[in-house]
């Protein structure tokens, strides 16, 4: 069956813009030829250039349905977060349940299972297993290297599967949050090409010149674009856009395609912006996706208009699989689910900390960062116990090791100016222990224990009152659609809101306070982890 399509032609890799005819046939792209009419704007599609699916608390099938009526038909995912949980099991699972829709998912094999020596996961990714995993035809890269002093350092094991991806021709992601000077030569030097973690130009820039790829980075929690957008008129051929963790709630407005909106209604050029949406993650991936070529699969975007970017009809191998702003497939349930999920409930005794002394390391967050500050503060004493004091918002953080190991840390967070209540989530960075804050103790365990209670979720308990997500998939995720799941994270976030909390994503911002390889201080089972020393730290000052 032929198609035929006309309108302007926007083509980012040959720098053209052009009034054309696209003839598919047999699910290629047959001729690309000049003098077509019609006012619709015809683009390759968007590309997601690092993600992790799991954030999003959808399956990869799901996930793909819920982007795919943006204009978003392929993705490179990280599956380190259920890899931690799961090992190569459960990236095996991401692969086969992203090949169940028809859309173009991509996979990295995760360096880091566990995030660190020092972190304890459900499962190890060594050597063996990441060469294995790069193996895969939809394996395209060796995920970030989030062990940066192992790389600087040149540990044997880091760099052993540095230089597998190296033999199978495979790029290497990198992960190198505020690493400037010689440790970012150092870093870069050992065959790392990517990096999402910068938060400034002058960082992002220094990175560049080392000839790294920048992936500017719009998530839920960490969000970057305004202050690096300017790299894609600067630097066209070294960018690439990604959302890394993004929410369910925040996926129902968009992704990929507000960032191309916003680059062009602040003055981008339309065709550096859809660069890097499009050509330079299927370049640097070398993705089998079509880029409005004879002989390349018939992948392309029907767009309405530029400003604002509207999307009508979305192209993947000639197949029509959305139209305005609705997915035009289903993806099949699952049958059976994966977990790793084997904690004991826990008592309000066994999170008290006694008042040695009544000043703490407590960790600071920041909205919209996933790097926390870290300050000496005054806790609060109740009957010789250190408690948290809801009036200068110190609270108790609490991560409970999920895995058969009672091991509990406990520590102090400045930042979620929760009044009332307590939130708990076997949504962890990267080991995915339950991790949990709270007004008091008592809510704490109670919002723990219910977590604990449905083998993996969120949970948020004030008073009597108690909302719960479960997430049967591996603690991280739930065969819902994007809209359910959206629904119910709403309810819980405008629940803390009402509870005192202003940060605009809690969730996602916790379940960042336990990861160990960013900056400052965070909190794991075995403690309070001081990330620019990379060691465990005591409590008090």
């Amino acid at each position: 069956m032929k198609t035929v399509i006309e309108g302007k032609v926007y083509d980012p890799l040959n720098g053209k813009v052009f009034n054309g005819r696209i003839t598919v046939e047999k699910g290629k792209i047959k001729r690309v030829e000049p003098g077509g009419t019609g006012r619709e704007i015809i683009t390759p599609p968007f590309i997601d250039s690092h993600v992790h699916i799991e954030s999003s608390l959808l399956t990869p099938a799901q996930f793909a349905a819920a982007l795919a009526p943006f204009g978003v038909i392929s993705a490179v995912a990280d599956p380190h977060e259920i890899a931690n949980v799961l090992g190569t099991e459960g990236v095996k699972f991401m692969v086969e349940n992203g090949k169940s829709v028809p859309v173009k998912l991509f996979f990295a094999a995760p360096s880091c299972v566990p995030a660190s020596p020092l972190s304890k996961a459900g499962a190890v990714l060594g050597v063996k297993e990441v060469e294995e995993l790069l193996k895969l035809k939809e394996v395209k890269s060796l995920g970030e290297v989030m062990n940066f002093p192992g790389v600087i350092n040149r540990e044997e094991k880091v760099m052993a599967k540095i230089e597998a991806a190296k033999r199978v021709k495979k790029p290497i992601d990198g992960h190198a949050p505020g690493l400037k000077g010689e440790e970012a030569r150092k870093y870069f030097e050992a065959g790392i090409s990517t990096d999402h973690e910068s938060t400034t130009l002058e960082e992002a820039e220094e990175k560049i010149k080392l000839g790294v790829y920048i992936q500017i980075r719009e998530g839920s929690a960490a969000r970057n674009f305004r202050k690096l957008f300017p790299l894609i008129e600067k630097y066209p051929e070294k960018v690439m856009l990604c959302t890394d963790d993004r929410s369910p709630d925040d996926l129902t407005s968009g992704t990929i395609n507000r960032l191309v909106e916003t680059a062009i209604e602040e003055g981008i050029s339309p065709l550096k912006a859809l660069r890097a949406a499009s050509v330079n993650p299927i370049i640097h991936y070398k993705l089998p996706v079509g880029l409005l070529r004879p002989g390349d699969p018939a992948d392309f975007l029907i767009l309405e208009s530029l400003k604002p970017l509207t999307v009508k009809s979305v192209y993947c191998n000639g197949r029509k699989i959305a139209h305005n702003g609705t997915p035009l497939f289903v993806p099949p349930a699952i049958s059976q689910t994966l977990n790793n999920f084997q904690a004991e409930k826990i008592t309000e005794e066994e999170i008290r900390i006694t008042a040695l002394r009544e000043f703490v390391k407590t960790i600071i967050a920041t909205d919209g960062e996933l790097i926390t500050d870290k300050a000496c503060l005054k806790a609060r004493k109740i009957k010789n116990n250190l408690c948290s004091d809801t009036d200068n918002d110190v609270l108790k953080l609490v991560v409970v090791n999920r895995y058969g190991e009672k091991r509990i840390g406990v520590g102090f967070i400045k930042g979620f100016n929760l009044k009332r209540g307590a939130l708990a989530m076997s949504i962890a960075h990267d080991h995915h222990n339950i991790i949990a804050l709270g007004a008091s103790d008592r809510e704490i365990v109670q919002a723990v224990n219910r977590v604990i209670e449905v083998g993996g979720g969120i949970s948020l308990h004030a008073g009597n009152r108690n909302i719960t997500i479960p997430l049967p998939i591996a603690g991280l995720m739930s065969n819902s659609n994007v809209k359910s799941l959206a629904a119910k994270v709403t309810e819980i976030k405008t629940e803390l809101q009402n509870l005192g909390c202003r940060l605009k994503n809690p969730l996602i911002t916790l379940s960042f306070m336990a990861l160990e390889v960013i900056p400052k201080l965070k909190l794991t089972d075995k403690g309070l982890f001081d990330s620019e020393r990379f060691e465990l730290t005591p409590l008090y000052c």
